[in-house]
Parts: C-alpha cells; structure tokens; sequence
C-alpha cells in the first residue's frame, strides 16, 4: 500500500540524482570523444563533442554540489546524507564541513576539484588537450559513477547522496505518514570534525588528490603518442602543484590533528594518514627525476613510472580509507557503502593503463647508454628518489595488513605501537634524504668539478655540526643516536641550501624554489623530531590515581590531574585553577586559569586562561575532549579535558529536576521543648513558642479542629534570621503536618507530632543536599620547538609554490 508521507521535500533531491546520471553520462561521452579526437588529429567533430560534453559535465556537478548543500542547509532530514552528518545546531561553517564528512560528499569534492583544474586544461593544454583530457574524463566518469547509487544485475553501483531515509532505513516509524514530525534532529556532526581546519583541510587534500590525475594523463599521453620527452615539460609545473597542494592538505591535517584530536601531537601513523602520505612521498621522488630527466636525460621509465604510479596509490589510498577495510585499525577511515568492488575496479582500470603503456612502450623509451657520473646531481636525485620509494614500500606493507589479510585469509595484527614502529623505519629513511638534500645542491648536472663540491659540501658540513651540537644539547635529544644524527641531516640541509639561496638572491634566481622547499623540509625534519621526541606531560600525578571509576582502562592517572573548581593546585611551575565553564551545545568549555608565581615575592609573573572544551557523545564512547594551546615562541602548552563532572550527574546531585522530599536529605528528628536549640549546617534554630489559633491557608477550620502552630526563628551563620511555623492539624481524628520552607537556607520544617506523655514536640529538619563542587580531570603536555614543524611546512610550500612558477614559465615557448 502507498504511503501518502508529508511533508517531504523531494523535488531537490530528484533534481540532485538528475545532475548525478547527467555528470556520469557527459563524463563518459566525453571521455570516449576525447580519445577519438586524439587518436584522429584532422576529425575535429570528435573534439567539439568533447568539449560540448566536458562543459554539460562541469554543470552537472556544480548542480549535484548545490542540490546537496541546500538539502543540509535547509534541514530536509528526509533525506539519509542531511540526517547522517548535520544538525539544526551546527553553525554555518559546520556544515560545510558535514557536506564532506560521509563518503559521498566526499566524492562529490573529488569531482568537482577535477573538473575545476580541467577547465585549465582545456584552455591551456593545446595540442595535449585531447590525450590528456581523455584520461582525465576517464577518471571523472568513474567518480560519477560512485555516485550513482543503483543496482544493475543484483551489484550495486555508487552510493547515491540524494538517497531517502526511509529507503535507507528499515524502522516502524516509516509506516507512519507524518514519520517527520517524529525526527526532531539530524545525527549531527562527528565532534572530532567540528574544528575549523575541518572546512579547510578536505578541500585542500583533494585538491591535491584531483591534482595528481594531471601528471599521470601527462605520462599516459606521452607513451600513448609517442610524445615521450614532450610531457616531461608540460607535466612538471602541475606535478609541483599536486604536490605542493597534497602536502598543504596533509599538514593542514597536522594542524586538525594537534589542535582538535585528543591523542596529543600532531602525526599518529594512523592507517589515513598514511594513505594520503605516500602519494605525496613517491610524486616528490618524481618530480626529482624529471627535473634530472629534463636536465641531463636520464631515468626517464623511472620519472614516467613515479608520475604514474602516483595518482594509482591516490586511488589506492581511496580504497583502504572507503572500502571498511581499514575499520579496526584507523580512527577516521570511512565505513563500507557496498563500493568494496567498484574501488578494487577503479585501481585495476589505471593500474592496467599505466602498466600496459609502460610494457608497451618500453623498448621505445629515451634512454642514454652512458652511466650517470657519481659525481653528477641527476644520479643522487635517482638515489633520493629510490630511497623515497623504499620508505613508501615499508610505509605501503605496514599499512596493508589488513588488506593482506583479507586477500589471504591471514591473521597477521597490525603494529601495536604504530608511532614507534613507523618511527623506527622512517627516522633512517629521513636522514638519507636530508643529507641528500644538502650535498646534492653542490652538485652539476651530467658532470660535476671535484674540488669545489668537496669545498662547499665539506664547509656547510662543518658549519651543520656547529649547529647541531647547541641543538642537540639544549632540545636534550642527545640520549638517543638517532636523534642526533636526524638533527644533523636536518642542519646540514638548512644551511647547505642556504648558501645556494644566497647564491640565488645573488642572480641565479632559478635555483630559489629547490633551496626554498628543501629549507622548509629541514626546519620541519627538526620541528617534527624535536616535538615528538621531548614533549613531556606536566600534569604528573604523583599519586598514580584518578577518582574516577574506570578511567585507569581508558588514560593513564600518572599523566592527568584532577581539579576541583575554585581549588588551586600546583603544578610545576604553574599554579592551575579550574574556575568554571560555559555551554554552547553541545560543548561545554572548561576554563582553567594558569598561573606562575615568582618563589621569592609571591607575585604573579605571568597569568593565562585556556578553555578546552568537550561533548558528552554516548554514539562515540562518552567524553570527546578537544585541546586548547598556548602558543609560545620556543613551546606550546597543550591543555586537553580526559573527565568532567556531567550536567546529567549534577542536576541529579543537586536536585534541579527534581520535586517534592526527593530534593532533601534524609531529615533529621528532634524531640524538643521550647526555648530548645536545634542545630543544623549553616546556623542553628530557636523554638520560641507554641501558636494555638494559628490557621492554614485555603483551609477553612473546623469547629472540632485542633490546629497548632510552632513557632521557630532560624539563625543562619551568616547573621540573617528567618522566621517560620509549621503546622499541625488534628481532624477527625487525624493527623496531618503542614511544613514551612526557608528557601534562602535550603530548610523545610515540619512539625509531625505532638508527644504529651513525654511533654515534647517532634520537629523533623530537612535540608538540601550541599551541591558538589565542578570538577574535572585534565592532562596538559609541553611541545618544545613546535613552531619549527609549522614554519618548516609554510616555508617548504612556499618553495613548491616559486618552483611553479620556475616550470611555467619554460612552457610558454612550447604554446606558440
């Protein structure tokens, strides 16, 4: 029987799964017209239809992109995305955010970065228009098709954003045809993803990820037309921006992480970040050997395999972060949609394109039969890149696990420790390239003049050693080798290509982006090593116990405080005071007050306030704190909440929903006479007198009625008096007791009985619960040198960003 629902939106997203089909078919008809056009040089109908479909394409995501934005804008909880990720409390720029949080929206921002950079390629790309473009739609036509969300012969294809709730969900309240009226609220957004680099840094990394596309078509077009050292010019410049925008999206991932992630630091290994690093490391490596290629011709299979190979491990990455497959070992990895085999199907499609024209074209290749010199730049950038790929090799298998085991049915568990493990491997990978970094730059290309590398290598080494040891003695990383030498590669790397910047500030302006970049990596190479090798905990609990049950299962009580509100406590040098909070749901900011003391004047020298802040989110396990940071020039102060005190558990101590005797302890009974004292927890009270014609208020009295009144004057410590008489009534032959509220002291009195065979009158003091003072559980840690991890990262963008500059310009020519 059809169901009549009201209220529901669904022109919108009719409108969406439109543009969805439309996106799919325009990508793919202009995919197909694009490599007709390339294969037929003199058809150009084949180009107008490419182009005629290119542009329905672009329109078609732009529709998708703006259907999904105004069904979450707009709050159409019909609808499973809108329901999934947001919430009518999240503020604007959060949902944005919530637009990329689900896998779908996700994929729309792939696209659409795709189709934004092609309109570069159309107008720009020239004669490489129609190979590049074809490989290029070729991949916007499988990423529309992610979308599609149909099913064809049983299989699911795509995973539709425009998809109902009640054609996602199974629940008794979709038989009801006001089923809306029932969902008051979306699901909301991840708390860990309310952070504004969360705006900013999904868009940033798949920028980048849409990016790599562009070399890889470069590559593919060139062994597909035999163009083969042609692309090497024109695919350099855009090969640098994907890595300069990857490696933007990645650090910005960094910052998220330190700032909103509560494992404290800013790089964990995690199975995600890994996937989005390895890219990024094997299209660095090629980017170097077609610079080498360029300058000197060799290893050219070598630069053409990494550019290629680059974008097949995004979509690799793409698979182990969307297929489920990663669900158990990373925090922030997607949950299976049904597209586990449409992702394998899109690694086999450019893993077979790239493998069958490199097999193809191989005994075509450039190649020189002269060995590079050892003493020549183009074979210690093969050499840099070899250890590159090496390191991605280890970084690939680790990662993998889970994959390996699915494939092979094993059982093999992932590093317990995933920080140390990769550390372990990466730390003698990361000194190899940073000396490379260094020595390299001394070096011509093809042939080189012994003496005067040998007299520059040598002096930026001496000068390197000069700065390591102050470095290494005052960052006390000289407990471990290790440290010291990754210290040292770093060192050398800054000032050997300091001395190639000064010699490009000096006229040789071309060398300025190489010198630039490799600064920025050595800045972050000891920013990285410095932080995470002497951050310390400074909140130590010298007791080793939190009160707080079951928090000893979740973080360790030697590394956290437990903080009562308004009662300082000491710790290290500075005095911590947890002094309240504030609510702006669904967070709760916590306000702790630092302070440092001078020992000899008592005075305070510097005084500070931090408010991390946290959600109770029982679909996430409890309490999801997020930090707050001080921000030195040479440390950070990292303050992040473990455990609080919850709103629930105080109204429930201090009574705020609750009514009648419930609100009050357990009262206490006296047997008093007048004139007797009655002793309660903020004053004491004086029975002064008996009222025989005291009356009750909206009861008539009876002429048989027997109505008492006692007269008590409540003393509060404070010096305020109350005056106040319960009653007792007699009717009919029962009792009843009518009590008297002292609001201002949290008193009730009742008077409950009169006793004359003992010639006393019972008085029963009830009195609210003292409320429980706010408390909290924080853990606080110091980065030192911090600031060098995030000044490397800007100043190494920044040199990717002159090197584009460098490569586009040498294009120009080849237009004409």
């Amino acid at each position: 029987m059809d169901i009549n629902y009201v209220g529901e939106s669904l022109l919108p997203g009719k409108i969406g799964q439109f543009f969805v089909v439309l996106s799919f078919g325009a990508a793919l008809l202009s995919c197909v017209s694009y490599y007709f056009a390339a294969k037929h040089h003199e058809d150009r109908a084949w180009h107008k239809i490419a182009r005629a479909s290119f542009w329905v394409n672009i329109i078609a995501v732009v529709g998708i992109g703006t259907c999904l934005y105004y069904i979450i804008y707009n709050h159409l909880f019909e609808y499973h995305y809108a329901w999934s990720h947001s919430s009518r409390a999240l503020p604007t720029h959060f949902i944005i955010s919530s637009f990329w949080e689900g896998q779908e929206g996700s994929f729309w921002l792939w696209m659409f970065w795709q189709a934004v950079l092609s309109v570069f390629l159309v107008f720009r790309a020239k004669s490489w228009e129609g190979p590049v473009m074809a490989v290029v739609m070729l991949c916007q036509t499988v990423l529309a098709s992610m979308l599609i969300g149909v099913e064809i012969f049983g299989e699911r294809v795509g995973s539709s954003p425009f998809i109902l709730l009640r054609e996602a969900m199974t629940d008794p309240i979709f038989s009801e045809p006001n089923y809306l009226g029932m969902i008051a609220d979306g699901r909301g957004l991840n708390p860990l993803l309310q952070n504004y680099w969360m705006v900013i840094h999904p868009p940033t990394l798949f920028l980048g990820f849409a990016a790599m596309i562009v070399p890889f078509a470069y590559a593919a077009a060139g062994l597909w037309q035999r163009r083969y050292k042609e692309w090497i010019v024109s695919g350099l410049p855009w090969a640098l921006f994907a890595v300069m925008t990857l490696g933007a999206g990645i650090i910005m991932g960094s910052f998220w992480a330190y700032e909103a992630l509560n494992f404290g630091g800013f790089w964990a290994w995690d199975p995600v970040e890994n996937a989005s690093i390895i890219p990024w490391f094997t299209l660095i490596a090629a980017v170097h050997v077609m610079v080498a290629y360029k300058n000197s011709g060799h290893s050219y299979f070598t630069a053409t395999f990494l550019a290629m190979v680059s974008f097949v491990l995004v979509i690799y990455a793409s698979f182990l972060t969307r297929s489920g497959v990663l669900g158990e070992t990373s925090v922030h990895s997607f949950t299976d949609l049904g597209l586990y085999w449409q992702l394998v199907l899109f690694n086999v499609i450019f893993l077979v394109i790239m493998v069958y024209l490199l097999v193809v074209r191989k005994k075509e290749m450039p190649a020189t039969q002269k060995e590079e010199d050892i003493y020549s730049r183009e074979f210690w950038l093969f050499i840099g890149a070899l250890v590159l790929s090496v390191a991605c090799v280890q970084i690939i298998a680790s990662t993998s696990i889970p994959v390996f085991n699915a494939i092979f049915g094993t059982k093999v568990a992932p590093p317990l420790d995933p920080i140390q493990h990769y550390n372990k491997w990466q730390a003698g990978f990361a000194v190899v390239v940073g000396l490379l970094s260094a020595f390299a730059q001394f070096m011509k290309y093809k042939r080189t003049d012994v003496r005067k590398f040998y007299s520059a290598a040598l002096a930026s080494l001496v000068v390197a050693a000069l700065i390591t040891a102050p470095v290494v003695y005052f960052t006390k990383v000289y407990t471990n080798f290790m440290y010291i030498l990754l210290v040292f590669s770093a060192a050398y790397a800054i000032v050997a290509n300091g001395r190639i910047l000064g010699e490009a500030v000096r006229g040789k302006w071309k060398l300025t982006g190489s010198a630039v970049a490799h600064i920025g990596f050595g800045l972050l190479l000891i920013g990285a090593l410095v932080a995470a090798a002497t951050n310390e905990v400074i909140s130590v609990n010298s007791s080793n116990y939190i009160a707080v049950a079951g928090f000893d299962q979740v973080e360790e009580p030697g590394d956290n405080l437990f903080l009562t509100q308004d009662e300082p406590v000491q710790m290290g040098d500075y005095r911590i005071t947890y002094v309240g909070d504030s609510v702006a749901p669904p967070n709760v900011y916590y306000k702790i007050n630092y302070e440092k003391i001078d020992e000899e004047t008592g005075r305070v020298t510097e005084s500070f306030q931090l408010r991390p802040f946290a959600q109770h989110n029982p679909q996430m396990g409890g309490l999801i704190g997020t930090p707050d940071t001080r921000h030195y020039l040479t440390h950070d102060i990292y303050t992040l909440i473990t455990a609080a005190m919850s709103d629930v558990h105080q109204q429930t101590q201090t009574g705020d929903e609750q009514t009648g005797f419930e609100a009050y302890e357990e009262p206490a009974v006296y047997e008093a006479n007048i004139g007797d004292t009655l002793r309660y927890r903020n004053g004491y009270i004086v029975v002064e007198g008996i009222n025989r014609d005291a009356t009750v208020q909206n009861i008539p009295r009876k002429d048989d009625d027997v109505i008492v009144g006692l007269k008590l004057k409540v003393h509060a410590v404070s010096g305020e008096t109350y005056q106040a008489e319960p009653v007792f009534l007699i009717r009919g032959g029962t009792t009843f007791d009518l009590f008297k509220d002292v609001d201002e002291q949290g008193l009730r009195l009742r008077f409950s009985n009169i006793m004359p065979q003992k010639d006393k009158l019972e008085v029963m003091v009830y009195q609210k619960p003292v409320p429980e003072k706010k408390w909290v559980v924080f853990k606080a840690i110091k980065f030192p040198y911090i600031n060098f991890f995030w000044c490397g990262a800007i100043v190494m963008t920044i040199g990717f960003f002159l090197s584009i500059l460098r490569r586009n310009k040498e294009i120009k020519p080849a237009k004409s």
